[in-house]
């Protein structure tokens, strides 16, 4: 089964492009793992505080993510990230999802 990996941001408004080249120039790693199928970067509405966008991975199942969240391409992908902070309106919110159809 499928499985969806999502982790919600709000960005400071203002910072979107900013934000939007971290993701651009990151290396993620995600092609050296197992069960890894795509990735998308959403952007979403802003309203008066912030702009809404979400990290979209898709993998062949949850334990491939789960695995990819334990290794050392994981840890090399995320290595640095809390200089992006002053980018953000709290912490990222993660959301997982079973496909169904």
């Amino acid at each position: 089964m499928k499985y969806i990996a999502m982790n919600r941001f709000k960005i400071i408004l203002g910072k979107e492009e900013e934000f939007e080249q971290v993701w651009r120039t990151r290396e993620t790693y995600l092609d050296e793992v197992k069960g890894f199928k795509e990735f998308h970067l959403l952007k979403g509405e802003s309203n008066e505080e912030y702009t809404l966008y979400s990290s979209h991975s898709v993998w062949d199942s949850k334990d491939d993510f789960i695995s990819w969240t334990k290794s050392e391409s994981f840890k090399k992908a995320h290595r640095g990230a809390g200089k992006n902070k002053p980018l953000y309106i709290g912490r990222p919110m993660f959301e997982g999802f079973d496909v169904i159809l």
